[in-house]
């Protein structure tokens, strides 16, 4: 066999290769993302209109999140965040609008307590959604509730859903460990 042939099918080898594991490669990081957004891949990715755009941005915020220092609450703020929840949660009956300002402040509270900047909110979504992909969505609902509650837009039964989404929200943000991927 000719050497300039040995050299052309060595060449291609080294590409089919190279292909082989670039494809490999981003195989497994769209299932590292799809495992750690859940539901906030696919919302990102029909956000953005591209997989590759989605997961640079989902990439981006991993990266982010990183680099803060996020933390555990202490048992003592714990407790006292779970007592200022109960205490929102019985307002309610008497006053829902109250209710859900509070609530909505609350989780503001908890986030930063955990070391989350909270200046914007949509990069506290963002933010969130690395470590709490599943509630990241029930944070922008009760947001936008709560938006229409101050606008005068929000019915009972909507300030009353509001209080679920913060709940959930609010339950994630006060669990002791936070688990990292």
């Amino acid at each position: 066999m000719p050497l300039w042939a040995i050299a052309l099918i060595t060449i291609l080898a080294i590409a089919v290769i190279t292909e082989t594991c670039w494809i490999l490669m981003r195989k497994r990081r769209s299932e590292h993302l799809r495992d750690r957004f859940g539901p906030e891949y696919d919302r990102v990715i029909q956000e953005h209109g591209s997989q590759r755009r989605a997961e640079s941005v989902l990439e981006t915020r991993e990266r982010r999140v990183e680099r803060l220092h996020i933390r555990p609450l202490t048992q003592k703020d714990r407790d006292h965040f779970a007592q200022a929840w109960q205490a929102d949660q019985a307002r309610f009956v008497d006053d829902p609008k109250a209710a859900v300002t509070e609530a909505d402040l609350l989780v503001t509270e908890v986030m930063k307590a955990r070391g989350y900047p909270v200046s914007d909110f949509e990069q506290r979504v963002a933010d969130i959604s690395v470590d709490h992909p599943h509630v990241a969505e029930n944070y922008r609902a009760a947001a936008e509730i709560a938006l229409r509650h101050r606008h005068g837009e929000a019915t009972t039964e909507d300030l009353r859903q509001a209080m679920v989404y913060y709940r959930k929200l609010f339950d994630d943000l006060l669990e002791a460990v936070e688990v990292r991927r």
